[in-house]
């Protein structure tokens, strides 16, 4: 008969950093969770997810009796700082799609399980953080994450793996709770720029960076674009403040040569312009919660951040993009970051985009229930005009007509932000006093 101590063994022996064992009783916490919170999970089934069917295990496997939950540590190696910086540590390393890495001992785990006569599922709908903590494995942050109780320094670098089996073991004894230390002063909520952690140990997932970056619906909202800040996919700022994870993060980690391989297929330039072949082969297959035809998405990031950056080399790879598509998602965001930009850097601009011309200008602001300047259509002349010793980016002048007509919501606004009138004057020679930055 299998025993804890031999599963426990190979286990380890397949490089995962602990091991739990719970029972499978159904979450009824977790459960009640979710029924109070129906709206902020509607998503879920969308991408295929049953998260009340996973609150019972047994409803996924009628002959599962016992939970053996493996933690995986992700973050063992280092990664390229400008990968760092845009993409969440746990996706630059993620083979669920290559399954030439984690997959292949998650197989090999059930392989030994079948080998010894226990059958096994490991579904992605049971809740595996739970299931962790209640297998004795970690306690969870005030950021909702995980927290190793044995491994990895005890940060939450970690990735619970939960496997269904239809063989009773021993439970652990469960270490269900937030184990923050008191004098943290609530680092991972100040530090959610978006808001989504609520302070009470639950989260707001429709708000996370994380889910915005590769679930949100349509442009991502103008008061939200700012706070996403500098990711391009997931979000790393509250385990990144959490005092939890100095320790580890404190320490010399050796590279990890399989993303520094791929480093320069993550460029922001050649992801704003990249097309269903480049994603296909160099970028899906680490990073799929996109897929193929949500190539807009994936540039509508890269926009964003780039107009966060205020770097204005971005200035001719943005001009060109917009050019290049026909997504109005896509467009608006340039057109925004264009705005966020500005700044003499886009003086040198014009002379990498074939067609430059003396345009007029006009600054939007958005009215209610206006995400972007949709109507703005490409022009062969560039949307630049003068403002003193600067160039500023601002919309076609041949725009003018339509986007007023187009759009009732949006109008001019002067710098105190009070509505004006369809600034008529010469287009060339904007007044820089009565018109504001686009914001």
């Amino acid at each position: 008969m299998l025993t804890r101590e031999r599963i426990t063994e190979e286990a380890r022996r397949l490089g995962f950093v602990d091991i739990g064992f719970t029972t499978a009783d159904p979450f009824d916490s977790h459960l009640e969770y979710l029924e109070k919170n129906r709206e902020a999970y509607e998503w879920a089934p969308k991408l295929g997810l049953d998260l009340f069917k996973g609150a019972d295990p047994r409803t996924v496997m009628p002959e599962a009796k016992s939970i053996i939950v493996l933690i995986e540590a992700y973050y063992r190696e280092s990664f390229p700082p400008s990968l760092e910086a845009h993409f969440g540590r746990c996706y630059l390393d993620d083979d669920r799609v290559t399954r030439d890495g984690l997959t292949v001992r998650m197989k090999a785990f059930r392989s030994f399980l079948k080998e010894n006569g226990v059958a096994s599922k490991a579904p992605f709908d049971i809740p595996h953080r739970m299931a962790a903590a209640r297998a004795g494995t970690g306690t969870f942050g005030k950021n909702c994450l995980l927290y190793s109780n044995r491994a990895v320094r005890g940060s939450s670098w970690i990735l619970p793996l939960a496997f269904l089996v239809d063989c009773e073991f021993q439970p652990d004894e469960p270490t269900i709770g937030i184990d923050c230390p008191s004098w943290c002063r609530d680092a991972c909520i100040s530090a959610c720029p978006t808001r989504a952690l609520k302070g009470d140990g639950t989260i707001d997932p429709r708000r996370c960076i994380s889910y915005l970056s590769y679930f949100g619906d349509g442009i991502t909202p103008v008061e939200l674009r700012e706070p996403m800040g500098m990711y391009v996919y997931g979000c790393d700022r509250c385990q990144n403040v959490c005092p939890r994870n100095t320790a580890w993060s404190a320490q010399e980690l050796p590279p990890n040569p399989r993303v520094a391989a791929k480093a320069k297929d993550f460029d922001l330039a050649a992801l704003l312009h990249m097309d269903r072949t480049y994603f296909e082969q160099r970028i899906w297959p680490h990073m799929f919660y996109m897929s193929a035809d949500e190539l807009w998405r994936w540039k509508m990031n890269v926009a964003r951040v780039m107009g966060n950056s205020g770097d204005d080399r971005y200035l001719p790879e943005l001009l060109h993009a917009f050019g290049e598509t026909d997504d109005t998602r896509v467009r608006g965001m340039i057109a925004w970051a264009l705005g966020k930009i500005g700044g003499r850097g886009a003086r040198r601009a014009p002379a990498a985009v074939p067609g430059r011309g003396r345009t007029g200008t006009y600054r939007i602001r958005h009215g209610p229930g206006v995400e972007s300047p949709g109507p703005i259509r490409a022009s062969s002349r560039l949307p630049f005009y003068r403002h003193g010793r600067h160039w500023r980016p601002g919309c076609p002048a041949g725009s003018l007509s339509r986007a007023m007509s187009g759009h009732p919501g949006l109008r001019y606004a002067r710098r105190d932000n009070s509505p004006g009138p369809a600034y008529r004057r010469n287009l060339h020679s904007p007044d820089p006093e009565n018109f504001r930055k686009l914001s």
